[in-house]
């Protein structure tokens, strides 16, 4: 077999994942941040932080880049020293003005966005370099198994140059957890994957995160990835916790503009309330828990507009189509709105650039906030 028809073979092979519910379980911890702040020189990385996350969770942290997501998690395995705020584990500070407990001291696992595996030892040697405390004999049969788990026990004396990106995520992966952690923190892990293979490398290591029942904090910037991961998502923004609660929590129930912005389109609409409802080109809506006079923003989602027949009150004219494969998405201008409403219809829409459309809206699925001075 050539060289090339090898590498092929081995490839299929490690496309299939293991038989679930092979990885062992570990002894989940309780991770608490008590008013944590981190400055880099004179830059606020984070602000005042905190967060209790339960045994077994799979938190997210959310947020644009540079928002303090990463500093967190170093902060927890230990290789950043928070500015001031202690990280508890387990009822016991690990970090803070009293306590420092060394990063091996832990018990945290750590897989890093570009994965870092060890380009001079064999995929076996990544994967037991957790594991010096056990004999030899003991540390390769536990690394073998979880190679097998996710797929790659057939690369076990290969390299990780011969490896695939999807590849080299499985086997950081299957070292991070092959300590049996309490507490397991990635960075980005699905980040360096294309498109096709992120939907189902999630998936598998979400059932594999809750095969091993680890508590699981993973960094991410990407809105559908937290609420696919997540039993909780914490959104952040310039080093603050903006938002914590369940993906659906967040998504029908945002805290401000900038959380409903984060999780979809938004068309936003100005207005003043009086007499306890707001005045819109869409239409006049209650304005329950504001005070007459107040400033808000009304935000449309795509999803809070039907196109309907041209008999009804309100119409708008098409300006752009976008082809999105189960759902069109339209972008329609109506009179007395600065920004375009954005719309999504079943696909196989054809309504086409200039065609007048109805529009009917669905009061229950606006949101209203206050509006920032």
């Amino acid at each position: 077999m050539s060289d090339q028809s090898e590498k092929s073979g081995k490839s299929k092979r490690a496309s299939h994942w293991g038989e679930r519910g092979t990885a062992g379980t570990t002894i989940a911890a309780s991770l608490s941040f008590e008013d944590i702040c981190h400055d880099y020189d004179d830059t606020r990385a984070v602000d005042h932080f905190s967060l209790d996350i339960n045994p077994g969770e799979i938190v997210c942290l959310l947020g644009e880049s540079g928002c303090g997501k990463t500093t967190l998690l170093r902060i927890t395995a230990g290789i950043e020293r928070q500015t001031s705020g202690r990280v508890v584990l387990n009822n016991r500070e690990i970090a803070g003005p009293e306590n420092y407990m060394p990063p091996e001291k832990r018990h945290i696992g750590l897989m890093f966005q570009d994965y870092a595996l060890f380009p001079h030892m064999t995929i076996l040697e990544n994967v037991c370099f957790g594991l010096r405390d056990l004999k030899h004999s003991d540390a390769k049969q536990a690394a073998l198994g979880v190679l097998r788990r996710v797929g790659m026990a057939d690369y076990a004396d290969q390299y990780p140059h011969v490896l695939s990106g999807g590849e080299q995520q499985r086997v950081a992966l299957a070292r991070a957890i092959v300590p049996k952690p309490g507490i397991l923190l990635m960075d980005e892990p699905f980040s360096g994957l294309d498109q096709r293979l992120r939907a189902n490398v999630r998936r598998e290591t979400i059932a594999l995160l809750h095969e091993t029942r680890a508590t699981c904090i993973i960094v991410t910037h990407d809105p559908e990835e937290a609420m696919q991961l997540a039993d909780r998502i914490a959104l952040m923004r310039k080093g603050r916790l903006v938002q914590v609660g369940t993906p659906e929590e967040l998504y029908k129930s945002p805290a401000d503009i900038f959380v409903a912005r984060f999780f979809s389109p938004i068309t936003e609409i100005p207005a003043v309330v009086r007499a306890n409802k707001v005045e819109t080109p869409l239409g006049i809506f209650p304005a329950t828990g504001f005070s007459n006079g107040d400033k808000v923003v009304l935000g449309v989602r795509p999803q809070a507009i039907k196109f309907t027949n041209l008999s009804g009150k309100y119409h708008g004219k098409i300006v752009h189509t976008e082809f999105l494969g189960d759902v069109d998405q339209v972008t329609v201008t109506v009179e007395g709105l600065e920004q375009n409403l954005m719309v999504r219809v079943a696909g196989g829409f054809e309504g086409r650039r200039g065609d007048k459309v109805g529009l009917k809206p669905d009061p229950g699925k606006f949101l209203m906030f206050l509006a920032k001075n």
